[in-house]
């Protein structure tokens, strides 16, 4: 017999979550009131602000779900090289033919990766339910055979398991009374959409500064994206600058850029970063946001949540019943400790970089310089980076 799971939430990992489960042969049902009509193959118009960068092992998992293969015949911009530095001295390079590789990753549109994902729904018999309506209640069985109910303004569904998708403010996640440690930080970061008189780049780098690290990240050119952290008041005054003004201070404060350009849209994002206290209660789960959200220093939110979805698919594969508390203890088990991990190494880089205490200097122009003639390591951590 077949498990019945909901899922609330179709964005990257819900959508994932979603075709991923039902290639195991389970019957799903989408909550997500705001459908997905985007055409993939859109190279003509202008890309969209919010980008990821996929490594490899989300990049596989995408292949297996079919949707790697559509992002091919779009706009796709794969990266070879990766730089981090502080000054021009202490620049680290990594590069994909070190480690064997052809690419180290892709910086993609979030919203061309969701849709790739939709466009598996219907071969995957997905049901999709767009008006459900506020969602009111949750209600766990009297024992633990009993399945889960789950209530909104207009429909309600008794299932063996609810898969949280539901974003860094799960109402899924409260209401079952999961709770969360974590802070808002006192830096936001700007994302700006750059036209580049330039052909197309093959290295995404950042640089760490006093007020925090400026970004590039390659789109398929002409774009590309700008990533700037700032203290948050510094943020709103400049997204209220018109484009010439923006790129003044573009000018200013990034590296030399690889060509002429201009602005062609900005947006100010909070960064926060939040952990659930569990991973499950009773026959709920949690993946992605819902679970953690984390400093986007290096790229890696929607790659851990596509961690999750594979995680968490591998314990609910050919079961009897994907409730079992001992199944989501497992995939708890294989999740939160790994998500702490990066989360903390993102943290920590974020504390010794975003300063300028003469000591702490020092001590990263040292690490920069042993990192860059570290060899085996270096490509170790290479390997890590990019979910090897």
């Amino acid at each position: 017999m077949k498990n019945q799971i909901v899922i609330v939430g179709g964005g990257m990992v819900g959508a994932a979550t979603a075709v991923k489960l039902a290639k195991q042969g389970h019957k799903i049902t989408l909550i997500e009131p705001h459908a997905v009509l985007l055409n993939t193959n859109n190279s003509d118009e202008v890309p969209d602000i919010r980008v990821s960068a996929l490594n490899r092992f989300s990049e596989k998992l995408l292949d297996e779900l079919g949707a790697m293969p559509i992002l091919r015949e779009g706009r796709i911009a794969p990266y070879t090289r990766l730089s981090v530095c502080e000054s021009l001295d202490t620049n680290l390079e990594f590069k994909a033919s070190d480690i064997g590789e052809t690419h180290l990753g892709h910086i993609l549109e979030n919203n061309l990766i969701q849709a790739s994902l939709w466009q598996q729904f219907e071969a995957l018999d997905i049901k999709v339910i767009g008006d459900a309506g506020k969602l009111k209640n949750i209600i766990q069985g009297k024992t633990p055979a009993d399945k889960i109910t789950i209530a909104f303004e207009n429909i309600t569904f008794e299932t063996d398991l609810i898969v949280a998708a539901d974003g860094g403010q799960s109402q899924c996640r409260k209401l079952v009374g999961i709770g969360s440690t974590g802070w808002q930080y006192q830096q936001s970061c700007m994302g700006i959409l750059i036209k580049l008189d330039a052909p197309q780049q093959d290295i995404t780098w950042q640089q760490f500064q006093p007020t925090g690290p400026v970004a590039f990240l390659p789109l398929q050119a002409p774009y590309a994206s700008l990533i700037w952290y700032n203290h948050s008041q510094t943020l709103v005054e400049f997204n209220k600058l018109n484009e010439q003004q923006l790129k003044e201070r573009v000018l200013t404060h990034f590296p030399v850029l690889p060509g002429y350009f201009e602005i062609v849209k900005k947006a100010a994002f909070p960064l926060t970063r939040s952990h659930a206290n569990k991973y499950y209660q009773g026959r709920l789960v949690l993946v992605g946001d819902a679970a953690h959200t984390i400093n986007p220093l290096a790229g890696q939110g929607v790659n851990l949540g596509f961690k999750d979805v594979s995680a968490l698919a591998d314990v609910l594969n050919n079961v009897d019943d994907v409730g079992c508390v001992n199944l989501l203890s497992q995939y708890e088990n294989k999740r939160r400790n790994a998500n702490l991990l990066m989360m903390s190494v993102m943290d920590g880089c974020y504390g010794v970089f975003s300063n300028d205490l003469k000591p702490l200097k020092m001590l990263r122009q040292f690490g920069l310089k042993v990192a860059k003639n570290s060899g085996p390591l270096k490509n170790q951590i290479l390997k890590y980076a990019i979910g090897g």
